[in-house]
């Protein structure tokens, strides 16, 4: 399923959206290129869950808890600097008590857990921009696993 974000408003939107959905022990990978969005997805996620403090890229200390007032707690990781699945666990994150968002997830997964939402956000070359320079992205989400088996966003609208 693609979705086209055309604002950094659209893509928090969307971290909305797909928080909804969400409870313990699920686990979103983001990836794309530096400033494609996955911070600012993650922060419209964390809004909607309504965590303690804001949400920042966890870029220097790779993994930031963001405790919740009536929930399981966001774990928002940057696995950039990390070299395999393995040193994700090293960082022992409880992901069965958890949310849990990785950033640049690719090749980060293997050993970690069956089931997860993938989002892959790219700015399309060429495609024009806004009059304020902000760029359009594609958001591509796919499922993986029995959890998000029947996942569907297509009542989902951006404004």
């Amino acid at each position: 399923m693609n979705v086209t974000v055309s604002t950094p408003e659209e893509m928090g939107e969307l971290g909305a959206a797909i928080a909804r959905q969400l409870r313990a022990g699920d686990l979103v990978a983001l990836d794309g290129e530096l400033g494609a969005g996955k911070t600012t997805f993650t922060r419209g996620l964390g809004e909607q869950l309504r965590v303690r403090g804001a949400v920042t890229s966890p870029t220097f200390v790779l993994a930031r808890t963001h405790p919740r007032p009536d929930g399981p707690p966001l774990v928002h990781v940057d696995a950039y600097r990390l070299g395999s699945p393995a040193e994700l666990d090293d960082l022992d994150i409880d992901f069965e008590r958890s949310i849990v968002v990785v950033e640049w997830a690719a090749g980060m997964l293997d050993g970690v857990t069956e089931d997860w939402l993938g989002l892959q956000i790219t700015r399309p070359r060429g495609a024009g921009s806004a009059e304020d320079g902000v760029e359009p992205r594609i958001v591509e989400i796919t499922p993986h696993g029995e959890r998000w088996l029947g996942f569907d966003l297509s009542g989902f609208r951006l404004s």
